[in-house]
């Protein structure tokens, strides 16, 4: 059997990056590897840009600190700033496009020219040196599919969230590794939508059979409160935010 190399994007607030987000990360790469359809070859998390306009939403520039600290352990998972860099917010569709044909660009200018890049080039952003150190012999496709949660599948049913083309090209053209949990139907929420169906090959359901609600409005009430987190942040990230005074002082404001 053919694999197809994946690299994994996960878009959101990370405000702030939590164990579980790093966890989804884990388990996609575990479970569509052992299928044997795939082959994940890295993982992308995409800061939303701060005109997203969600409560509590703290600088780009902050997020971006934490989200490097947490993955200050990963050798496969890498921050890219694009999306919080831009003039204003983009939908998720344009982010994974803009991926994909950066992707697209720099593999394919090496396969061109014979004259591959050194992987120690400023230039080349890490989440492609990674898709780099696959293809130094072989210049295969690479797919960015679209890493979450199954509550986002779900909010593509919810009337007006979402553009009939956007799920069209999110789902036909990239294709979803949606994390569910024990106990949910999303083969159910699938069916009941026509744009699903059609490109249920794309979507791979992961079960998250270890369960967790850690989440990052979890973690910011208890900040708030001056509560704890030791253990569902790492230390890296409790010193970083305290050092820089974020979270504490949200309800004051």
């Amino acid at each position: 059997m053919t694999q197809s190399k994946i690299v994994l994007l996960s878009c959101g607030s990370y405000n702030p990056p939590t164990n579980m987000h790093l966890r989804m990360f884990e388990i996609a790469r575990d479970q569509l590897n052992r299928q044997g359809r795939f082959h994940v070859i890295g993982g992308i998390i995409s800061p939303v840009h701060d005109n997203y306009g969600k409560k509590e939403l703290i600088s780009s520039t902050h997020r971006c600190a934490l989200v490097r600290l947490a993955l200050q352990d990963s050798d496969w998972i890498h921050l890219s700033d694009w999306e919080c860099n831009q003039e204003g917010w983009l939908p998720t569709r344009q982010v994974l496009q803009y991926h994909q044909n950066k992707l697209n660009s720099c593999l394919n200018s090496n396969e061109m020219t014979g004259n591959k890049r050194s992987l120690s080039d400023s230039d080349v952003p890490q989440w492609i040196q990674q898709a780099q150190k696959f293809c130094q012999n072989n210049m295969s496709s690479i797919k960015v599919k679209l890493l979450c949660g199954g509550d986002l599948l779900e909010s593509f049913g919810t009337p007006g969230l979402w553009k009939d083309c956007d799920i069209e090209n999110i789902v036909g053209d990239h294709g979803l590794a949606v994390i569910t949990r024990a106990g949910t139907d999303p083969l159910k929420f699938i069916y009941e939508s026509d744009v699903l169906t059609k490109y249920q090959n794309n979507i791979s359901l992961i079960t998250e059979w270890i369960s967790n609600e850690v989440s990052s409005t979890k973690i910011r009430r208890a900040l708030r409160r001056g509560e704890s987190v030791k253990y569902l942040l790492s230390n890296q990230l409790i010193d970083y935010i305290k050092n820089n005074g974020l979270y504490s002082a949200l309800d004051k404001q």
